[in-house]
């Protein structure tokens, strides 16, 4: 091996880690305003950061447990059976409008020496395999995992000289890089779906923009699809032609789709299911039981408390041509109607609207609540005039599509970081070796 020689070093020698602090729990919300609580429930399995469900505290905040940019946390414990994400690093990302905190369930990673560790290829190093088994070998706990301080600290490795570090994690942080990139435009193609579900089927914006001698925001063409007028209807003001439905009449609910026992298909369970954003970060094989069914084009909704108040919602379009996955029967199935477009329903179930009825018609004992299916049979939607409809579609399907692209793109460059990283960080491929493949990433 050439160049300077790798360390062998324990943990302990380079790093330390501080203990999060016990915020008292009465000043703990789940909706702003207030400071960001991080909690595993903000790490991602495979190592990194997600901001998708936050927990706030409004109370007095000890300064040296306010967490900064690019502040090096792990997870402390992890409620999951398989302790999923114990021990995984993050990076803190830039705070917006509030402040991170620190709490008891999270350590802060202390860099004794930045002249002899960079921190990103620290956060690299702690999601290599060899680190994650002596960490959940380690473990204490049944239903809640814990690792410690000095469990983590006692982790011995090698590391290259700092200017190795530095190229082992600028070629891992480019492809991450990527991924966050390709995710967030992602998030901009949704929401340019959605926003457009919710003027013209929501809001009604083109229709009430004709109504009250305003043009609308639209081209002449488009514009003239719509009524200037509004008509009295049981739920208000519904635009004059237009029908107030019952939901199944134009989306059919938990449609049939044939799959055998014991048949091996894609499975993707309800830790998957995103909160935000259509797609899931995994899905498996596994032989068919019992669960709900569905194919491409189909909208997923967890109906149970409280997945569904966290958001949990998933658009299919990650099957192979008419192949059939499956998943928890705690999920509710939504296919449109012709000549409605797929993507319909996705920003239907994506709406205030339809969270806020699907909690409202939840029934059962406290922590087990759910939504029944038939209960949507209570829920009247605007159906409007199929050339509206599918030039909804014809707008949306092209967003989804893209979205769909980077999606398979971010999982393939997943795999090819989660393969170079434990061989980056244990020597036994070096970067020159491989840092061809970076000029493949677009």
């Amino acid at each position: 091996m050439t160049g300077k020689p790798w360390s062998d070093v324990k943990l302990s020698e380079i790093i330390d880690v501080k203990h999060g602090f016990a915020f008292p729990g009465e000043n703990i919300r789940e909706e702003p305003p207030g400071d960001v609580l991080l909690t595993p429930g903000n790490f991602t399995v495979g190592g990194g950061f997600k901001g998708d469900k936050y927990k706030y505290f409004d109370g007095q905040v000890p300064e040296e447990y306010v967490l900064h940019e690019n502040d090096l946390i792990v997870t402390m414990t992890d409620l999951s059976k398989q302790a999923d994400t114990l021990g995984y690093p993050a990076l803190v990302p830039k705070p917006q409008h509030f402040r991170f905190l620190h709490n008891q369930r999270l350590g802060k990673v202390l860099i004794r020496d930045d002249a002899k560790v960079d921190r990103r290829f620290l956060s690299y190093l702690l999601r290599t395999p060899e680190y994650r088994h002596e960490v959940l070998a380690s473990a204490t706990g049944t239903t809640v995992k814990h690792t410690s301080p000095s469990r983590i600290l006692a982790f011995k490795t090698s590391i290259p000289p700092l200017s190795e570090q530095r190229a082992i994690a600028h070629m891992l942080g480019t492809l991450d890089d990527k991924i966050e990139l390709n995710r967030r435009m992602n998030e901009t193609l949704e929401a340019m779906a959605r926003v457009l579900f919710k003027s013209w089927f929501v809001d009604f914006d083109p229709v009430r923009a004709k109504a009250e001698g305003r043009k609308p925001r639209l081209p002449k063409s488009i514009a003239d699809l719509f009524p200037d007028s509004f008509e009295d209807s049981e739920l208000g003001d519904t635009p004059k032609g237009w029908k107030m439905v019952p939901l199944p009449e134009v989306i059919d609910v938990n449609p049939t789709r044939p799959l055998r026992k014991g048949e091996v298909a894609p499975y993707l369970d309800m830790a998957n299911m995103p909160t935000r954003g259509h797609s899931p970060d995994a899905v498996i094989e596994r032989p068919f039981g019992s669960g709900m069914r569905f194919v491409n084009g189909d909208t997923l909704v967890a109906r149970i408390t409280p997945c569904l108040e966290n958001g949990k919602t998933a658009y299919v379009d990650f099957l192979k041509d008419g192949q059939v996955g499956w998943g928890s029967t705690e999920y509710m199935v939504l296919r449109p109607k012709s000549p409605l477009p797929n993507e319909y329903a996705y920003c239907l179930a994506r709406s205030v609207e339809f969270r806020d009825f699907a909690i409202q018609s939840m029934t059962g004992s406290s922590g087990r609540q759910r939504v029944p299916a038939e209960s949507l049979s209570h829920l009247r939607i605007a159906a409007a005039p199929k050339p509206i409809t599918e030039l909804f579609g014809q707008f949306t399907k092209p967003l989804f599509a893209r979205a769909s692209a980077a999606t398979k793109e971010g999982r393939a460059l997943a795999a090819l970081r989660d393969t170079l990283l434990p061989k980056l960080i244990s020597g036994e491929l070096r970067v020159k070796d491989t840092s061809h493949l970076l000029e493949a990433v677009p």
